[in-house]
């Protein structure tokens, strides 16, 4: 990740994308969800990378029936790497999170509701100052219903329009998600006056308390 001494502006997540969002709701677009209701707490699980990892995790951190949000890295050619190795691009791995979730509280199309409000999925291995393969946008589906659901919603974000250039979010298979270290964990919640994270992160999770206060964890 970049430091960054300045203002940094995305310029996504316009009243477009919130109208949509409204819209493909009430027409019960996100009513199905990849896991069946059981007896007993249920844990789904969803990875997501967005960019610099330290904006997705405080994100999701946020989301009430998010049971755990963890760093990493996946998606790559090599064992248990580490950050210097994921950061010179040559892995493959993206930065990404592994969240633990209940998904009778928050379904995976919700999830990803807040994956496209969150992160630009129109820049090619791109956020803002963060490039490299590392930081590409990606959906790691873990069966074939994240897959169909991940589909149907770039569709509909396309077709609708809502971002200016057409979604390039990668849809991968999840394979072995890889913890990063233990400082980049929980990064925002313990470097929020960090300049990167008062210049990227902390606009982030402004922007999800904002649009999404009917799904925040109680304080």
């Amino acid at each position: 990740m970049t430091v960054l001494y300045r203002k940094t502006h995305y310029g996504f997540l316009g009243t477009r994308f919130l109208i949509w969002v409204v819209l493909v709701s009430s027409l019960g677009v996100f009513m199905t969800d990849e896991s069946q209701a059981v007896d007993g707490p249920v844990v789904a699980k969803a990875t997501f990378g967005g960019g610099c990892f330290w904006c997705t995790e405080a994100v999701y951190a946020e989301i009430r029936g998010v049971k755990s949000v963890t760093s990493g890295y996946t998606g790559g050619r090599i064992p248990n790497p580490n950050y210097k190795q994921v950061c010179s691009g040559l892995t493959g791995h993206a930065e990404g999170v592994e969240i633990q979730y209940d998904p009778t509280v928050v379904p995976f199309e919700k999830l990803l509701e807040i994956f496209f409000a969150t992160h630009d999925p129109t820049t090619l291995n791109r956020q803002g100052p963060d490039v490299g393969t590392q930081y590409r946008s990606a959906i790691f589906y873990h069966d074939s219903e994240q897959k169909k659901i991940a589909e149907n919603v770039i569709a509909k974000l396309n077709e609708a329009n809502v971002f200016s250039s057409p979604i390039v979010t990668t849809l991968e298979r999840a394979g072995v998600f890889y913890p990063a270290e233990d400082y980049h964990q929980d990064y925002f919640a313990n470097n929020g006056s960090q300049p990167y994270c008062q210049a990227v992160v902390a606009p982030k999770v402004v922007k999800v308390r904002k649009a999404f206060k009917e799904l925040l964890k109680s304080k």
